[in-house]
């Protein structure tokens, strides 16, 4: 008899921590175990991250990180870490939160537009994916892949089409780069580079003369007649007498560091630059901004008409004036430097 509630007694205590064993299974992998309000929270995972550093994350989203650290020992989440930007429902269990994090990569948008140069877009692009800003940097100056895909410094700006992109966010500065380049290929369709040969330009030297054209004009509507009245220009052999070129040349200079230019002055007209387009014939070197695609096509697709000249309208603001002579253009001109005077814009 005794022998027998000793048997019961040790069946019960298996019972026992079976049933507890049980719980702690059952909580730690079906329980829910998010303590945050929203619907869904995110964690960023780097390349080559440590257990450690995903659970630095994960805790301060988690009603229990212990019963999580369980899981995913056992599941030997710890030892396969994937980087990347994953989601955490709100309401979801250990279980549906390490499968989420082991294996749902999701892809972020990932936006640019107006960078005046590499530095900056490399700059703005590290703000939303993983790659830093001197390996993106680095990759973007790479010599022999600009060599290769027939870029140069002046010019590689050109290969970075403004928009919004899909990417994952531990997206490396190279695959970066090559998904831009195939971007870039994909833009030059066969009726682009057809239009592009039709005015004698190369898909570079388009990107060169919108990235004038977007500096004189932010206004779509107009932006094939200013395109319109450079490539006359081009044709006839006249220098192009692009302001924002000026504008761009001066702040190469230490001179004109951390200034604004608002007036474009005759001393600006005599900087020794190739990008000064009062001096040299032809198109500069390269961009001098990051032209909208609005630009670029209108380039492609300029207005057809007999002007060489505009001027900023003082009455319709962001807009201009055209002119055929240049008689009429110095009239228009001194109409709106009258303007600039009474507003107080001298330099």
């Amino acid at each position: 008899m005794y022998i027998k509630k000793i048997l019961i007694a040790i069946a019960l205590i298996g019972l026992a921590a079976a049933a507890y064993f049980a719980n702690m299974v059952y909580k730690a992998m079906m329980k829910p175990n998010t303590a945050f309000n929203n619907e869904a929270a995110y964690i960023y995972v780097p390349t080559n991250a440590s257990y450690n550093d995903v659970r630095s994350q994960l805790e301060p989203l988690l009603l229990d990180i212990n019963s999580f650290d369980v899981l995913a020992e056992q599941k030997k989440y710890t030892t396969n870490i994937k980087a990347g930007r994953f989601e955490i429902k709100k309401g979801m269990n250990n279980n549906d939160i390490i499968n989420s994090i082991r294996s749902r990569n999701l892809p972020i948008k990932v936006a640019f537009n107006n960078q005046e140069t590499l530095e900056k877009l490399a700059g703005r692009v590290a703000t939303q994916i993983e790659a830093d800003s001197l390996s993106l940097l680095t990759a973007m100056k790479d010599a022999s892949f600009l060599e290769e895909n027939k870029f140069n410094e002046a010019t590689a700006l050109g290969m970075y089409l403004p928009n919004t992109y899909e990417f994952f966010w531990n997206t490396s500065a190279e695959k970066f780069r090559a998904k831009m380049l195939t971007e870039y290929k994909r833009f030059w369709t066969d009726d682009r580079v057809k239009k592009a040969n039709a005015v004698g330009l190369n898909p570079n030297q388009v990107i060169a003369l919108a990235s004038i054209v977007y500096e004189e004009s932010k206004q779509p509507s107009e932006q094939p007649r200013v395109a319109g009245v450079y490539l006359n220009r081009l044709r006839i052999g006249m220098p192009l007498q692009a302001d924002p070129t000026l504008k761009f040349a001066a702040y190469q200079l230490p001179k004109y560091k951390n200034t604004v230019i608002k007036r474009v002055l005759n001393v600006h007209k005599e900087i020794d630059s190739p990008y000064n387009t009062y001096k040299n014939l032809g198109l500069p070197p390269g961009l001098i901004a990051m032209p909208d695609i609005s630009a670029i096509d209108a380039v492609l697709n300029y207005e057809k008409h007999n002007y060489l000249y505009f001027a900023a309208d003082a009455k319709r603001l962001g807009f201009h004036k055209f002119a055929k002579s240049l008689a009429q253009h110095n009239a228009n001109a001194r109409e709106y430097h009258r303007y600039l005077s009474s507003q107080g814009i001298l330099k």
